[in-house]
């Protein structure tokens, strides 16, 4: 029953997201704001159909810990949900993606127009001193600038490995960084399959790293707490 329910909702899924990304696609020619309403709409759709056909709940834990406003969000990566799915619960998300997916078409194109970072991950120190730049005209717009500090994703337990870019961000926008800790990969397309197993997804902000460590001991308190907090998720989860 469970791979059946997982069947209808891809077909579902994908039919609902090529209606919106195609359908909508005159909207690309006008403003961000209205972009950014339909990935949230996108997003609370998702989230609901998770719910609906698959059993699979959504909760969020310790928005008590996201300041108002601008803000830089360190995340954990799993599954493509987490992009998506964080749409449902942040005002104004801004994602740092490489730049292999804004060739995907509609995807890409409105990744583009709602201002996303796109990251070349050969450009070295060239990208990141544009990672640092774009983030700093995010910040003016009062978004919530998300990076996955280990580049690509990792199945749930899977040891990390954190990259320099967070590091850059934190030194020079001179912000508090907001860990968040998930699960996803426990319950969306298990063993990156196509299984949805019911349950529930959590999405947990973790107490903010303040600003002026040395990189070294952010970096240390970041994975630490990203880490400790992922491992307890998925041990509470099993």
């Amino acid at each position: 029953m469970t791979v059946l329910r997982s069947i209808l909702f891809l077909i579902v899924f994908y039919a609902v997201s090529a209606l919106l990304a195609v359908g909508l696609s005159p909207l690309l020619l006008g403003g961000r704001k209205p972009l950014m309403a339909i990935m949230r709409l996108w997003g609370r759709l998702v989230t609901a159909m998770l719910r609906v056909i698959c059993g699979v709940r959504v909760e969020v834990r310790g928005l008590e810990h996201l300041p108002p406003g601008a803000a830089l969000i360190a995340t954990k990566h799993q599954r493509m949900f987490d992009i998506f799915g964080s749409f449902a619960f942040l005002p104004d998300a801004c994602f740092v993606l490489k730049k292999e997916l804004v060739s995907i078409p509609f995807f890409g194109w409105w990744a583009l127009r709602s201002k996303m970072i796109v990251v070349d991950r050969e450009g070295h120190s060239t990208a990141l001193r544009k990672l640092v730049t774009d983030a700093r005209d995010r910040m003016r717009e009062d978004r919530q600038l998300v990076i996955f500090p280990e580049g690509t994703r990792k199945n749930p337990g899977e040891a990390g490995d954190y990259k320099p870019g967070i590091a850059a961000l934190y030194r020079e926008l001179g912000l508090p960084v907001t860990p968040l800790a998930l699960n996803t990969g426990l319950h969306w397309n298990v063993s990156r399959g196509f299984v949805m197993r019911p349950g529930t997804i959590v999405f947990e902000f973790q107490p903010q790293i303040p600003p002026g460590l040395k990189r070294a001991e952010f970096m240390r308190q970041l994975e630490t707490s990203i880490e400790t907090a992922c491992a307890r998720l998925v041990a509470d989860d099993r």
